[in-house]
């Protein structure tokens, strides 16, 4: 991507731009997992042909990014690309697929908290008093959400899956901001993306997917309009990967990091609208207030940080 002057406001329409697309795919994947497509595969799939579609670009944009990374980041590129990447695609496949997805992306973007509370409490950096509400506010809120004084109102494998996000998605930042933070972002993601296809297809081998035949029910709203699944797949690649990515590579010219993942935080709201809209999911009024405290919450810890970061590879969901 050739370097252009800032503007902000193609900045912000980029990155709500890719968190629609992220919002989208959601919906897509979880068509696919309720095909019969089981979430190690999707995961294998995504990152595998991502990986593909970055080199791809890499090659005729901008051959620099397809040099390998150097001995000394290597150990952060296999923790973004393996934990980072894989992991936090594989956990949130499982949550949508057992959970409402505006909850599974609510869980999975804990990880801004999280990544405040490590560098408090590992790194011993200061951060501003703010931190405590967040974490307030969203404990108080995901006690609404879950509805705890009545037992876990959801899925309790799910709940864990979407946890298991927040943790992997929270090792994403940490391992762009600490090891690789200062590199080209297309060669970190290129890089990160390579290393996450190694490590799945030791997992579930890309070659033993095998024909992808038969269609699938759009299910809720859509449930009579029926896709081939081989549809499903290039749309969570294409649609639900490479060009939300790519948006948010092209934001990071015009917006700050920080700014480009606070706004990221739509996403929760727009997968909640999304799982009320596509899939006839339904929160209480209590429910709907308790994720406004919870993206609240993101967005207080968000700021709670005594210095800022350096910048990140952009988000993903």
């Amino acid at each position: 991507m050739p370097r252009t002057l800032p503007d902000p406001r193609r900045g912000y329409v980029l990155v709500v731009g890719a968190a629609v697309f992220f919002v989208l795919n959601a919906g897509v994947s979880r068509v696919a997992l309720r095909a019969g497509v089981d979430p190690a595969t999707l995961t294998t799939v995504r990152v595998t042909m991502g990986t593909l579609a970055f080199g791809a670009y890499a090659l005729v944009v901008r051959r620099s990014a397809l040099r390998p990374p150097s001995p000394a980041s290597l150990p952060a590129f296999c923790l973004l690309g393996v934990v980072g990447i894989a992991g936090v695609q594989w956990t949130y496949n499982v949550a949508i697929d057992r959970v409402p997805v505006g909850i599974a992306l609510l869980l999975e973007y804990l990880a801004p908290v999280l990544v405040v509370l490590w560098v408090r409490f590992v790194r011993g950096e200061s951060v501003r008093r703010r931190l405590w509400l967040a974490v307030a506010l969203c404990l108080l809120g995901l006690a609404v959400v879950g509805r705890v004084w009545q037992g876990l109102a959801f899925d309790g494998l799910g709940v864990l899956a979407g946890l298991g996000a927040a943790v992997c998605f929270a090792t994403y930042f940490l391992a762009g901001e600490r090891g690789v933070g200062r590199d080209d972002p297309l060669r970190v993601i290129l890089w990160g993306f390579a290393l996450a296809a190694v490590a799945m297809n030791l997992v579930s081998p890309i070659w033993t997917v095998g024909p992808i035949g038969g269609d699938a029910s759009l299910l809720g709203s859509l449930d009579a309009v029926r896709v081939p699944v081989w549809a499903l797949l290039t749309w969570v690649v294409l649609l639900g990967t490479v060009a939300p990515f790519f948006l948010s590579l092209a934001a990071l010219q015009h917006l700050p990091a920080t700014v480009v993942t606070l706004v990221a935080t739509l996403e929760p709201v727009g997968a909640t609208v999304l799982g009320w809209a596509w899939f006839g999911e339904s929160l209480t009024p209590a429910q709907v207030g308790g994720v406004v405290l919870v993206v609240g919450g993101i967005a207080v810890a968000q700021s709670s940080r005594a210095r800022a970061p350096v910048p990140v590879v952009p988000e993903m969901a």
